[in-house]
């Protein structure tokens, strides 16, 4: 069955850890548009929830760092995070391995991809499922690309991988909606935290919204990290559900620079 929902969101833990810190205006605007997010995607009335993150070194490190993983279990423990840390209470979060192992094996008729059966959830997933399905009543298929430890997977790779997932979803009878986590410019971390290089994101964002795979491959991981920091390389789960939108047309909902919650906080969909 084709796609039923494509979008991109940020996953900063401050977003719901340093809450209270922000400013409120702020705040509120692009909580609400999570929240709107979260009523699109619930209308798309999907039966399982792709959700494309960057793992933090929670699961995988490097002595063993898959650059493509896909969760294949009936449940998800999360977050790995101090709860108190993060804002966000512990929860077992719904899977569905027998589905999983179906979707993965439509993913390597066109993708080499790694599984795991154990996969405890760190903010780059928890934090998004804590607006877009606050209740957990969504089976998750939770998905790795490796953003963290160099060698990286070129850009290129990232695309076909997300051109990987649109087949599967096509492949499959169930309602899929799959949704992007990261980025897009900041420096978590390190000294620079909280900067946030907004004339690239936008530039970035208008890339992301016309669908261009030019101009959105058009980057270079040196200049990535000059302009848009470690955590620039996030761009990577982006790039994914703009292949598998395959050509569809973008909105950026909520573009906002929060620098507590140490980056431009962004929800975006595409038209499916």
């Amino acid at each position: 069955m084709p796609l039923v929902f494509a979008g991109v969101c940020s996953h900063a833990p401050g977003i719901t850890g340093r809450a209270d810190q922000a400013d409120p205006d702020s705040r509120e605007e692009f909580y609400q548009a999570f929240h709107q997010m979260a009523d699109d995607l619930k209308a798309s009335r999907p039966d399982v929830l792709v959700i494309i993150a960057a793992e933090h070194f929670a699961n995988f490190f490097m002595n063993n760092m898959p650059s493509y993983a896909i969760g294949m279990a009936d449940f998800y423990d999360g977050p790995i995070e101090d709860p108190g840390w993060l804002g966000i209470d512990p929860v077992r979060v719904p899977g569905n391995a027998e589905l999983s192992e179906r979707f993965i094996a439509e993913v390597m008729e066109h993708a080499d991809v790694s599984y795991a059966q154990e996969w405890k959830f760190d903010h780059g997933i928890m934090v998004p499922l804590h607006f877009l399905t606050p209740e957990y009543d969504v089976p998750v298929i939770p998905v790795n690309i490796n953003c963290q430890g160099p060698p990286l997977s070129p850009l290129s790779r990232a695309w076909n991988f997300g051109d990987a997932l649109r087949h599967a979803a096509d492949r499959l009878e169930e309602r899929v909606a799959v949704v992007g986590t990261g980025g897009i410019s900041h420096w978590p971390a390190t000294p620079d935290s909280g900067k946030i290089n907004e004339p690239w994101d936008r530039d970035f964002l208008d890339r992301w919204c016309r669908n261009d795979r030019s101009a959105l491959l058009d980057y270079h991981d040196t200049s990535i990290y000059a302009e848009a920091g470690q955590g620039g390389f996030e761009i990577r789960t982006f790039l994914a559900v703009s292949a598998a939108a395959r050509g569809a047309r973008g909105t950026v909902h909520c573009y906002v620079p929060i620098p507590i919650f140490a980056v431009g906080c962004t929800i975006a969909t595409y038209q499916m």
